[in-house]
């Protein structure tokens, strides 16, 4: 497997060594190795089963590896220690589902986190919710509900309550999987609009346009194991192994 350059501080944003993660008798990551430099966009894709939402999963510290290390800008992930709430709070994740308060507005939602976790003012908080509802196109659903957004529009405030953390990297576990086709290009547009800003991310999808377009490194994942990962071009047009290529000829 290739390995990306390393940052302008002279280490990777995000080191995964060796990850090895059992359920029972299922091994979901059997010594996963991944760098991803700042700024940097990394597409995980593969079969479903392959490890993907388990690698994101293990990064944000949601679930205990059973061995092996992950550092994000230089600070370890340990589920067994205090801190891990610390930095997981400058980890963003977007999962399929929005998970978003009913009951709280849409600013109410992006605000919670930094008010409660970060020690904001509410009036700071709210504030803080406002502009990035703004840059993800929600400038006027500041007072809505969950309710009354569409499935994207929902997705969209989920990525804004992630940004309002100022995380350093974003993950994102297949962020359209859940939503009606004509809803999927306003949540990709987000995304490519942080990837062109240097926004570190690690994205699960199958939204190839997207990976092409937006990816700088694609990692295929199969029964646990990167198998390859290089650049979408050589991906997508000519996999090495036979795996990834027979994959990404029946998805394209």
């Amino acid at each position: 497997m290739s390995k990306s350059p390393s940052n302008t501080a002279g280490r990777p944003a995000v080191r995964a060594q060796a990850l090895c993660k059992r359920f029972g008798d299922l091994v979901a990551l059997d010594h996963v190795d991944l760098e991803v430099s700042l700024s940097e966009v990394v597409a995980l894709v593969g079969p479903s089963g392959g490890g993907k939402s388990t690698f994101l999963r293990c990064l944000n510290g949601l679930e205990p590896i059973d061995s092996g290390t992950i550092t994000i800008a230089g600070q370890t992930v340990d589920t067994r220690d205090p801190s891990i709430h610390t930095i997981r709070a400058q980890i963003g994740m977007v999962f399929q589902q929005f998970n978003l308060f009913p009951h709280l507005t849409a600013r109410e939602n992006v605000a919670l986190a930094p008010r409660v976790v970060r020690g904001l003012s509410q009036n700071d908080a709210e504030r803080l919710g406002e502009d990035k509802l703004t840059r993800v196109g929600l400038s006027h659903k500041f007072h809505s509900y969950p309710a009354e957004l569409s499935g994207g529009q929902q997705q969209r405030v989920a990525i804004a309550r992630s940004l309002a953390m100022q995380p350093k990297v974003m993950l994102f576990d297949e962020p359209t999987s859940a939503l009606d086709p004509e809803m999927i290009g306003e949540v990709l547009a987000v995304m490519r609009d942080l990837a062109a800003s240097g926004m570190t991310m690690i994205v699960v999808s199958h939204e190839l346009g997207f990976v092409r377009e937006a990816a700088s490194r694609v990692a295929f994942f199969d029964n646990g194991r990167i198998v390859e990962c290089d650049t979408p071009q050589k991906m997508l047009n000519g996999a090495a192994d036979a795996r990834a290529r027979e994959f990404f000829q029946r998805m394209l």
